[in-house]
């Protein structure tokens, strides 16, 4: 049997989606801020659901 071939499997997939709608406002701040940090939009969500959380605590 030949080893496979591509991508290795990641730790923590990221296979859940959502659709979400936004005003025209919000989404230039959140393009604005992906430039400004150099990443994506998922990742900043990702990061926004983090924080709120955290303030939680």
């Amino acid at each position: 049997m030949s080893p496979k071939i591509g991508r290795p499997k990641a730790d923590k997939p990221k296979d859940i989606r959502y659709s979400i709608r936004l005003d025209a406002e919000t989404e230039a701040k959140l393009l604005s801020y992906c430039e400004r940090n150099a990443i994506s939009k998922g990742e900043a969500i990702r990061k926004g659901i983090h924080l709120l959380l955290s303030k939680e605590k």
